[in-house]
């Protein structure tokens, strides 16, 4: 583990592995920032330490000293990777930086200014806008681009409870909160943001900054291994803690209160979609559906 520099406002924790390129991309990215008042630190979750030191070697040596890495040995997931940054750095705000995405030069300069003026807020989320790229001679080059929850115009913990409406790169917020909620949960490997969010928005408001996007969520359909997109190359386990999160939300709520309001919400919502996809059904489609329903019942017989 190289030594951290004093402590400074900003600290961006930068998780890696094996992705030379991106980080080399990702560095140059926050070194472009109009706020300066930072410090990184990247966790090397696992992979090899030469390119991770040689990038940070390559910096400007006005910048080299802001930057700090810790290499891990074996790779301890997304959760513990962050954990890990977080606790390496003493600053006011604190912010993930996944080694693959990118911000808008002025994206530090704005949210640590909303913050500064929203004492309330305990952190601030952005617009975001998801850039499609694809591998071309060695690195990658933007292909299109796609606005993310283009309606968005605030955080309630009601849309976050139906899913999450922001990616790391998109929120900065107040180190502090981790001594009040607790860090990201290290048994999630997948949508620990989310979760860590619901538990935010739980007790506090998180501010956002409409118009124009300050984030991007690059993204690289059909691209596995190590240089994928966590969305796709690990949708298999977002859906798994997905529904490990609500299945233990549900069971703590069921422990305090009973079964009686999930059991009829489920029977309800049931019964409310087949209605409604009922009524969408023309007339002849209706008299089909009735035949085909008698007959099952005559060879039942």
């Amino acid at each position: 583990m190289t030594s951290q520099a004093p402590a400074a406002r900003v600290g961006v924790v930068v998780r890696t592995k094996n992705r030379p390129w991106f980080l080399r991309r990702a560095l140059q990215d926050i070194a472009a920032q109009t706020f300066s008042d930072w410090r990184i630190h990247i966790v090397n979750d696992g992979g090899d330490a030469g390119p991770v030191h040689e990038a940070i070697a390559a910096l400007p040596a006005h910048l080299r000293h802001r930057v700090a890495a810790t290499d891990n040995p074996r790779a301890t997931g997304r959760s513990a990777a962050a954990n890990a940054g977080i606790r390496a750095l003493d600053t006011e705000f604190v912010v993930l930086h996944d080694d693959d995405d990118l911000w808008h030069p002025a994206f530090l300069h704005r949210t640590v200014d909303h913050l500064d003026r929203t004492p309330g807020d305990v952190g601030v989320m952005v617009a975001t806008e998801i850039v499609y790229e694809t591998e071309r001679d060695g690195s990658f080059v933007e292909v299109g681009r796609a606005p993310f929850w283009r309606e968005l115009t605030e955080i309630t913990y009601t849309d976050l409870l139906q899913v999450n409406r922001a990616v790391p790169i998109s929120y900065l917020y107040r180190r502090r909160l981790h001594d009040e909620v607790g860090y990201y949960r290290e048994d999630l490997h997948a949508v620990e943001d989310w979760e860590f969010n619901l538990r935010t928005a739980l007790r506090h408001h998180i501010g956002f900054l409409p118009g124009e996007p300050l984030a991007y969520w690059m993204q690289r359909r059909g691209v596995t291994g190590e240089l994928g997109n966590s969305m796709f190359a690990l949708a298999a386990e977002h859906d798994h803690y997905d529904r490990l999160v609500r299945d233990e939300a549900l069971r703590s709520y069921v422990q305090e209160n009973g079964a009686g309001l999930p059991l009829y919400l489920t029977h309800f919502i049931q019964t409310e979609i087949g209605r409604q996809l009922d009524e969408r059904l023309s007339l002849g489609q209706r008299l089909a559906r009735t035949v085909r329903e008698w007959r099952r019942e005559r060879r039942a017989r």
